[in-house]
Parts: C-alpha cells; structure tokens; sequence
C-alpha cells in the first residue's frame, strides 16, 4: 500500500522559522519583518522586529507569497521581470503582490513546495540570509521527520 505523506507549516513549526530568521537578523543588525505562509500562499506566523521599516509588514508576506507561487526565491526573479525578460510585468500581476528582490524563499517537501518564509527590512543580502536561516531550521525538521518515518515504516521482505 503507498501512504502519501505532506508536510504542513503549522504554527508551531512557523514560530520556529520567524525565531531563526529574527536571530540571524538581530547577528546582521538588521531591523526586519519575518513573515511565514503555507503552501496556499496565507500567513502562518509574522513578527516586526522593533525599530523595523514600516513597509515590512507588507513587503515580508509578500515575499513569503511570491516564493510559494512561483516555487522559486524571490531573489532569482529579478533578472526574469526585467525589461526583455520572460516574466516582464509579472509585478502588476495578482494585484502587485509579486516581490522579485532578496527575501523570498520557498520551503520544499519531498519535491513539492509546502511554503515559504519572506523577510523585509535589511539589505538584500541581510534579508536573503535571514530567510535561509529559517529554511534551514525548516529543512533540518523534514530531514528529522523524514528519518521518523523510515524509523517506524513496515520492514520490506518476507
């Protein structure tokens, strides 16, 4: 029998991606917005950092969205919106929520995008950072899962 598994960001699992990607921020000395979406691109968890860009608590969820809805980090999407590029306008689309700077990344689960996390307020470079802080907690916790399950699956054989 073939079981199909799906990783689901919920709450808690969120709250730990915001705190990774807020503790690399606070390292950088960067003020952000952290924001986390599920796989339907809707907010999980967000936190604004005291101090932080008052654009973040749009720019950072928006990132989160973009990087789901595309399967792609935001940071590689500027070179294709660029004028002559295949996605030239993506930006005007899905009523101007689409980022295409540093700070979007999605979260993969066995090949599928399961979320993503969106960070605003730094730099690009300081935004991309701390959003990859977070996904590496997120990727940690699949790889921690994903050894779980092997643990507790039926052996093969007769």
């Amino acid at each position: 029998m073939v079981r199909v598994t799906r990783t689901e960001i919920d709450l808690a699992l969120a709250r730990h991606l915001v705190a990774a990607a807020l503790a690399s921020s606070a390292q950088q000395g960067a003020l952000v917005s952290v924001a986390v979406v599920d796989a339907g691109g809707h907010l999980v968890a967000f936190e604004r950092m005291d101090g932080a860009e008052i654009a973040g608590p749009v720019l950072a969820p928006d990132k989160a969205f973009t990087a789901v809805a595309h399967r792609i980090g935001t940071h590689e999407l500027a070179p294709m919106v660029a004028p002559g590029g295949p996605l030239v306008g993506m930006s005007s689309a899905a009523g101007g929520r689409y980022i295409c700077f540093a700070g979007g990344l999605p979260l993969w689960s066995s090949g599928r995008v399961v979320g993503g996390i969106g960070v605003s307020g730094g730099t690009a470079d300081e935004d991309l950072a701390a959003a990859s802080a977070g996904a590496t907690v997120f990727a940690v916790q699949e790889a921690a899962f994903a050894l779980q399950e092997a643990a507790e699956a039926p052996g093969e054989g007769g």
